[in-house]
């Protein structure tokens, strides 16, 4: 089990080996693009040599990369969701370049369509996305905080994705702490941690787990909101993250914090949150 941290990559993808460093990471995670824009910037030869130094530099040993946040394979607007297609493509191809484990997407919202025929467009996508795609860099789908009609709150609907989907053999899924709390997935004890590994082991399999965002939450139990907190001074609390690190299935997976940047919260910081795992690892 490794840990890290979303770290910024402006100025320049090579500037996030650094910023990983200074919080103590193990791991980053970046965005390759805006994160609310189409559009991006190619990737030179130069850059990926660049950043693939810097991670080495740096003792980072792998990237994962978040897709943009208007990714909607599920929108009834075309342009939305042919454009979500293009833009999860390009960062699997883009990943491949840098030398990146796998990006996570959140699927979208079913809000115009209706879940049954959002699951319909989610799994096209899905294929069209995937199809002829021959890169080393993993998809991985977000398990959301359920807002409204957002997909892929439940662990049965990301295993529907991945069951219908033509190459979903490939696909993995990236847990999210506060996200499952907040679609009603418990883990303030261990009985709770235990509960909801099981019962995602049951429904997807904990083989396809990858990695899982690792974040505390500002909003209770079951609340459907994606507001995320520095470990220990949220409603998840401190002892959940303690059975995490500790649950012996999960040492295969990857630890990520999208906790806080510094000074917008009175109470915690990264360094503390990534020290915090590294002593319950021990």
């Amino acid at each position: 089990m490794r840990f890290g941290a979303h770290v910024s990559a402006a100025g320049g993808l090579w500037k996030a080996g650094p910023a990983g460093k200074e919080l103590g990471c193990e791991i980053i995670q970046i965005f390759s693009r805006s994160p609310q824009m189409f559009q991006a910037k190619p990737i030179t030869g130069e850059d990926a040599a660049k950043f693939q130094s810097s991670m080495k530099e740096n003792n980072i040993e792998d990237v994962y990369i978040h897709a943009p946040y208007i990714i909607n394979l599920a929108s009834a607007k075309n342009t939305t969701r042919f454009g979500s297609v293009k833009i999860l493509r390009e960062e699997l191809e883009r990943g491949t370049q840098i030398g990146a484990k796998a990006i996570m997407f959140h699927p979208g919202s079913a809000k115009d369509v209706g879940r049954e025929a959002g699951i319909d467009m989610v799994v096209k996508g899905l294929d069209r996305i995937m199809d002829g795609y021959e890169g080393s860099c993993q998809l991985l789908i977000e398990i959301s905080a359920g807002a409204g009609e957002v997909m892929g709150d439940q662990f049965e609907e990301i295993a529907e994705f991945i069951d219908k989907a033509e190459r979903g053999k490939e696909i993995g899924v990236c847990f999210d702490t506060q996200h499952a709390f907040a679609s009603g997935y418990d883990l303030r004890t261990k009985e709770d941690v235990d509960a909801t590994f099981k019962a995602f082991d049951k429904t997807i399999g904990l083989k396809k787990l990858v990695a899982s965002h690792c974040n505390d939450s500002k909003v209770e139990f079951d609340a459907h909101k994606d507001r995320h907190q520095h470990l220990g001074h949220g409603f998840i609390g401190v002892d959940a993250f303690k059975y995490i690190v500790e649950h012996p299935k999960l040492q295969h997976i990857d630890l990520i914090l999208e906790t806080p940047f510094n000074g917008e919260e009175e109470k915690g910081s990264r360094e503390e949150d990534i020290a915090l795992l590294k002593k319950y690892r021990g």
